[in-house]
């Protein structure tokens, strides 16, 4: 096929070392388009200015990504690293501190799951229906419907595609503001 296309391959291997396989092909360059009117290109620039949210995750490279993100947003993100720690934090502090929670569901002393039902068993209604981002990398279908069918409101796979990250947050930060 390389030939067809009237390229070559070279090969460079040592023994016991690897190989390295290169392919070389001429192709044409494709004619630039012109179109007849210009688009303008749209940089969609998004906050979540003030917003609080609770990220429980036991991993220090994800926890790390996401605080990362949500803080250049504006965000303020208290981190823990398990479930029981979640409940309790969440607990001791008032109804509307957070705004949100993005739960890891493997974590260790209390897994995200069973924080999620011990949440909404609160009887402080206004805590018990805090939106609840389940973050995994158990990322089948079986596993999302799982997630919603415990409580949680979304279903996110890591690694965390951050575009879908942020319209989640997005979703439900604009929801808050209809409802106030």
């Amino acid at each position: 096929l390389v030939k067809l296309m009237g390229g070559e391959i070279v090969v460079d291997s040592l023994e016991g070392k690897g190989s390295d396989f290169t392919v070389f092909l001429n192709l044409p360059v494709a004619p630039s388009q012109e179109y007849e009117d210009e688009k303008e290109v749209v940089v969609e620039q998004f906050s979540f200015e003030k917003k609080r949210i609770l990220l429980a995750e036991d991993n220090e490279i994800n926890a790390e990504i996401c605080m990362s993100v949500l803080n250049s947003k504006g965000a303020f993100v208290d981190r823990v690293e398990n479930g029981q720690e979640a409940v309790d934090t969440f607990k001791k502090h008032a109804k509307n501190y957070y705004d949100l929670i993005l739960m890891d569901v493997q974590m260790p002393h209390m897994d995200g799951y069973k924080a999620t039902e011990t949440i909404r068993e609160l009887s402080d209604e206004g805590k018990a229906h805090i939106p609840i981002v389940a973050l995994t990398a158990n990322a089948f279908e079986e596993d999302r419907k799982h997630a919603l069918q415990l409580g949680m409101n979304e279903h996110l796979a890591k690694p965390v595609d951050i575009e879908k990250l942020k319209d989640v947050l997005t979703k439900y930060f604009n929801h808050e503001k209809r409802e106030k």
